[in-house]
């Protein structure tokens, strides 16, 4: 794994890039770009992350590469993303989770070269990547404007389930990542929780077999009516011996045992490298108890406790992490929290942005990638 930070001084921008590259196979990239404020209007700072966007596609370093998705966090997302032009060249989620730097904008990228990529594969824009008989397929920024949150999320999960249909996957056999993004997660949340377990209880997802790795966290999706707004990714292609899921039991319950249906972890075995989807984690303990209620400095480091013993259930560290997105309840602890991050991990491309955690008492959640060269050579490489 290298790391690179490019400052874009020119531009006020930054770009925090992961560069996964074994010679002669395919190369995968996590960018995270930021732009300073400067006290401009939205459109400003949205020009100029555009404008570092095609910078950083332009180095020698990555000629060739094809984004997969890109994730806008957004100050304001009902107001900024009509002025937003469409892009075609991957799927993309546009979420209201200000960046807590100070701008309006902030964008996580990623890329892969040495793959058939598709972009806007379907009637969800999905971008679907072949290679060595893999489909991997990723859909962003789901989301519909009728009912409540339980209402919402249903017909969420239906509508992409038979998305899956369509590619000839199934939900339980082929979904592997999910996120959620939830306005007022307060409130609504709960109807997320019941239609999830619902839906997932009708394709046999259940405490005795597995679920799906997720993050559910606060976020404001652009309709204003959308409660819920969803993202997925799956994979065919992959035998079932492939996949494993990450537990640290030592550190976290199952999420059953407090009634919601996610994996902690997920970790997916290729020929030439091994990735580790790590779901959004808390300060929580091997009880489902908050740990150190009140206390940021004591749950920031309760929490990565937590995520570190997960990589280590996959054979990975911290050093393996391609990517961190880092939520906060409450800004003003954006201070304190990013010192302690530049402190432990201070190479790894990040964004914290203000997006309350499921529970009002967690004050942060993270969540991450890694990957890790390996030789399982009885599997196809990535």
């Amino acid at each position: 794994m290298q790391y690179k930070e490019i400052n874009m001084e020119e531009l006020g921008a930054v770009a925090e890039l992961t560069t996964f590259a074994p010679e002669g196979k395919t190369a995968e990239w996590h960018a995270m770009l930021h732009v300073d404020s400067h006290g401009e209007t939205f459109q400003q700072q949205y020009r100029r992350i555009r404008q570092a966007e095609a910078q950083l596609l332009g180095t020698e370093d990555l000629a060739g590469a094809k984004p997969i998705y890109k994730r806008y966090f957004l100050s304001d997302a009902t107001n900024q993303r009509p002025l937003m032009e469409e892009d075609p060249s991957c799927t993309v989620s546009y979420i209201q989770q200000p960046p807590l730097d100070g701008s309006k904008i902030a964008l996580w990228l990623y890329l892969q070269r040495g793959t058939e990529v598709i972009p806007q594969a379907d009637r969800l824009s999905s971008t679907l990547v072949r290679h060595n008989g893999y489909e991997h397929l990723w859909t962003m920024g789901m989301m519909t404007t009728d009912g409540t949150s339980y209402v919402q999320t249903g017909r969420l999960l239906e509508d992409y389930e038979q998305l899956l249909a369509d590619y000839g996957m199934t939900l339980e056999d082929n979904c592997i990542r999910t996120w959620f993004f939830v306005r007022d997660v307060d409130t609504q949340y709960q109807g997320l929780v019941v239609a999830r377990w619902e839906n997932f209880a009708q394709h046999g997802l259940v405490p005795e077999t597995h679920y799906i790795a997720s993050t559910g966290i606060g976020g404001n999706p652009s309709e204003p009516k959308a409660l819920i707004q969803m993202g997925c990714y799956a994979l065919s292609g992959f035998k079932p011996e492939q996949q494993r899921y990450l537990y640290a039991a030592s550190h976290l319950n199952r999420t059953s045992e407090y009634g919601v249906t996610f994996e902690r972890g997920t970790l997916l075995r290729f020929g030439d490298r091994d990735h580790a989807i790590i779901s959004g984690t808390a300060s929580i303990n091997n009880k489902g108890e908050v740990m150190h209620v009140g206390d940021i400095e004591k749950q920031t480091y309760r929490m990565w406790e937590n995520v570190e013993k997960l990589l280590e259930e996959a054979g990975m560290t911290m050093d393996d992490t391609a990517q961190l997105v880092v939520y906060l309840r409450d800004g003003s602890d954006f201070e304190v929290v990013s010192r302690l991050f530049r402190q432990k991990y201070p190479h790894i491309p990040t964004v914290f942005t203000l997006a309350p955690v499921c529970r009002p008492t967690w004050l942060i959640e993270m969540e991450c990638l890694a990957i890790k060269e390996a030789t399982n050579s009885e599997f196809s490489d990535f």
